[in-house]
């Protein structure tokens, strides 16, 4: 049957199939012209055999060449295709029966790759790299580079030995695709420009879920919306690096809205040197670090809406020491956190539920069963200019912690309730050692300090 999106591609022009010679894939719908779905563009050429034994590469590169250069779609009907070391050309549309066409790779290179492309299109196709062996020259199944506008809808990527898609310098869409099995991570996508990843189901991957990344900090702009990302490990080890559902390096201006994010070694959503990141509406359940991360060299973080609910830290906006600043926290629930991560911390540790160091608004959240403590307001030196206000903290051992090292800059701590807080509503620190007494009614001498209008139930 034709699926819409195959009957939009067909009312674009010409189609080519890529059935067996002589025998139609199927009939075309009342509206359009009768399409030749023989597999052959020229008479006399031989189309591709679905479940063919030997591996059919040449013919599909030559169709796929041809239909290019004429601005030609390709419909590849049901069946298993053994091929490897395709190049895409530019202008390639490939379309297929979703579930049922599938490319699986036979070995010897790599499997889909493009350079220099204005456009790529590929819809409703399985591929699956069978877990075989890749080239060192390639880094993922389909792997893309310098493609102004990429559309992949609608696929199935499975059973890569490295990463699922690799994209470099690309612009365009990644909707509706199901990947898992990737050894590395699923979607690696450096110095994008506007790209959009939403709607995916990613699962099973060896080191990483989404990753948009830069060589250098700058624009990227990508909109990552609506995937769900489940089971992701840190087959290569690390403190962060690897195990992340969604990971921004040095992406400007991105977005991560609304995705369901779980089970995944290190963090759901990390944003490190990323500026004007907003990360907001998610779900992320049992991280097996910090669940949120806006880390190190960046200025702009909106961290609201989302739902925590296991992890060893909920959210963390730090790092002031590398020029990690200006940030707003609102909305969020952070919940049942552990005092256990994946490596031994030497600094605050593990076990508090929403930590901030500079000119951060940190308001209107709620925490509960925080081992540790429920908020942290700086470390160290680390504290400039921090409201934290309106926000509901029960079942944490201490409710606030807040820096009273000397250097410190202004923290201002009104309207927040505290239940279940067994050893104190509001402490001040000098690093991880206790140093004063209760706060709740007031500063204690400490001049950095605004504190009013708490209640500890």
């Amino acid at each position: 049957m034709l699926t819409r999106r195959t009957a939009l591609h067909l009312l674009a022009g010409s189609a080519l199939g890529l059935s067996a010679a002589g025998r139609p894939a199927f009939a075309a719908p009342p509206l359009i012209t009768p399409v030749d779905l023989r597999g052959a563009i020229d008479a006399g050429e031989q189309g591709m055999i679905p479940g063919a034994s030997d591996n059919q590469s040449k013919r599909f590169q030559q169709i796929l060449d041809k239909a290019a250069r004429r601005g030609m779609p390709v419909y590849l009907p049901p069946g298993s295709y053994s091929v490897s070391n395709i190049d895409l050309p530019d202008g390639t549309r490939l379309v297929g029966a979703a579930g049922a066409s599938r490319l699986i790779y036979s070995g010897d290179g790599h499997l889909l790759r493009a350079e220099n492309a204005a456009r790529i299109d590929i819809s409703d196709i399985a591929i699956d790299g069978a877990n075989r062996w890749l080239a060192d020259y390639t880094e993922a199944l389909l792997s893309l580079r310098s493609v102004g506008d990429l559309f992949l809808d609608n696929c199935e990527i499975l059973g890569s030995r490295k990463n699922a898609v690799k994209l470099e310098r690309c612009g365009g869409r990644i909707e509706r695709c199901h990947i898992a099995g990737a050894a590395d991570t699923a979607i690696y996508a450096i110095e994008s420009d506007r790209l959009s990843i939403s709607g995916n189901r990613i699962e099973d991957c060896g080191n990483g879920g989404i990753l948009v990344h830069r060589w250098t900090k700058g624009p990227d702009n990508s909109m990552i919306t609506g995937n769900r990302i489940a089971r992701i490990g840190a087959r290569d080890g690390g403190t962060g690096e690897h195990g992340n559902g969604i990971n921004l390096f040095r992406a400007d201006n991105a977005m991560v809205i609304n995705n369901h994010v779980s089970d995944c070694a290190f963090s759901a959503i990390r944003a490190n040197s990323s500026s004007n990141a907003q990360i907001s509406g998610n779900q992320c359940l049992s991280s097996g670090e910090t669940a949120i991360y806006a880390e190190f060299s960046f200025e702009g973080a909106i961290v609201s809406g989302n739902v925590i609910d296991g992890a060893a830290n909920g959210i963390v906006v730090c790092n002031f020491n590398e020029g990690g600043r200006l940030a707003v926290v609102t909305g969020n629930i952070v919940r049942n956190l552990s005092l256990t991560g994946p490596y031994v911390h030497d600094g605050a540790g593990f076990g508090f539920g929403i930590a901030v160091e500079a000119d951060t608004v940190v308001s209107d959240n709620v925490i509960e069963n925080a081992p540790k403590w429920g908020m942290m307001l700086g470390w160290g030196p680390y504290l400039r200019n921090v409201i934290a206000s309106g926000n509901v903290i029960r079942g944490a051992p201490i409710g606030l912690y807040v820096t009273v090292v000397e250097e410190s800059g202004a923290a201002l701590i009104t309207g927040n309730l505290f239940d279940d807080t067994p050893n104190g509503a509001i402490i001040g620190y000098r690093w991880n050692d206790k140093a004063t007494g209760e706060l709740l009614d007031g500063a204690g001498g400490h001049s950095h300090l605004t504190i009013s209008g708490n209640r500890r139930v």
